[in-house]
């Protein structure tokens, strides 16, 4: 069901973007993630698999992003296990800046490959359809069954010994909504589907109440008007907009919906990291014959647009996220000018006419019209 509207509807003539989100604590969040408005805060969501990362990317890192997620695979290829190589890049980030906040990946229902964790799964934990078959996710990477207190506790276990380990400030828990897609209950039956989304906010909730208040719990994700149930499971602090104006959600009503929910978490004291999208995707086979630099140079030209969503959007706790893959060749490791622009906090709530929005901030004048995707961010 369709949350009520927290933008107003269309034909409103002028309506504030976020104060009819109600009351709600925004110093958990602030306070969480270090979040600040001097200048738009920042989530590097990434992984460097074939080689480590130089004391420059590391620089550009400590320097530039106030969120980072280590994706699966990260240096993995150089320390022999996802798990070392994000713990040996957070600790060399925290040297250069303590209060950096980063993640740790593992995803809660694919069994991506590459951790040394997984000599200690078992191979009964695996998830089975109605017929006793593996449900895989790619040919080779299957599914977990969280239906099963034993993988629950081994999961939470993993997060929680890799937080004690190394300098990381929380998880990034990946794949929640592909356990919602009524696919599922196709493939092993409604009553097993029901199990496992139950067990996977079971999972989530362990997991928190085992690395404590002060860690981060990020969820990917929402999407449009889809799975914002995933904002009342105990034990997530954020989630993230995953596909913001990209893979089938750049309709204007899909991008309404994403920038509404940034209100509905704000609502319930969740934070937010928005991923956008340069008009382009790692998955363009065409778009990635290109030069990377051409490819940099049109993401740069196109960042407006999704800058300025945001920017109207935006609540204490919410973080931008912009490439066009996860990867250090997708643009995650360069610089945008107008991410380096102070910004100060708003002046006011956003305010909207029809589909178009406009916002002040101390060093910045915002608008943005969803329907016809144009936007102008004036700075001063």
């Amino acid at each position: 069901m369709r949350h009520p509207s927290l933008l107003g509807t269309v034909s409103t003539t002028v309506i504030a973007v976020v104060c009819l989100a109600g009351s709600f604590d925004a110093e958990d969040p602030v306070k969480l993630t270090g979040f600040s408005w001097d200048r738009v805060p920042v989530c590097i969501h990434f992984g460097k698999r074939t080689s480590d990362l130089t004391d420059a990317e590391l620089d550009f890192l400590a320097s530039h992003a106030d969120l980072i997620t280590l994706e699966k695979g990260h240096g993995a290829a150089v320390y022999g296990s996802t798990e070392a190589g994000i713990a040996e890049t957070a600790r060399r980030l925290k040297q250069r800046n303590p209060k950096l906040k980063v993640l740790f990946y593992f995803n809660a229902f694919i069994n991506w490959p590459g951790y040394a964790a997984f000599k200690t799964y078992r191979d009964e934990w695996t998830l089975r359809d109605r017929n006793g078959n593996i449900v895989y996710r790619t040919d080779h990477v299957s599914r977990p069954d969280p239906s099963q207190a034993a993988f629950r506790e081994w999961w939470s276990n993993v997060v929680a010994d890799e937080l004690k380990r190394a300098p990381l400030d929380g998880v990034f828990v990946d794949a929640l909504p592909q356990a919602l897609v009524p696919s599922l209950a196709r493939t092993v039956g409604k009553e097993k589907a029901d199990a496992i989304v139950a067990g996977l906010r079971e999972m989530v909730a362990l997991t928190k109440h085992k690395i404590g208040e002060d860690k981060i719990v990020l969820a990917n994700g929402t999407r449009g008007t889809d799975f914002r149930e995933i904002l009342d499971w105990e034990g997530i602090d954020g989630v993230m907009i995953e596909h913001f104006g990209a893979f089938n959600s750049a309709s204007p009503e899909d991008i309404l919906a994403d920038m509404e929910t940034m209100a509905i978490a704000a609502q319930k004291g969740k934070f937010v990291v928005l991923k956008a999208w340069p008009g382009f995707t790692w998955l363009d086979t065409a778009m990635m014959s290109r030069p990377y630099e051409e490819l940099l140079e049109l993401a740069r030209r196109n960042i407006t647009f999704p800058l300025a969503c945001f920017l109207v959007a935006a609540r204490p706790g919410s973080f931008f996220c912009y490439s066009w893959g996860y990867s250090d060749r997708h643009g995650t490791l360069d610089v945008y000018s107008e991410l380096e622009r102070p910004l100060g906090p708003p002046l006011g709530e956003a305010q909207r006419s029809g589909w178009t929005f406009r916002r002040e901030f101390i060093h910045a004048s915002v608008f943005v019209d969803v329907k016809t995707k144009t936007a102008r961010i004036e700075w001063r």
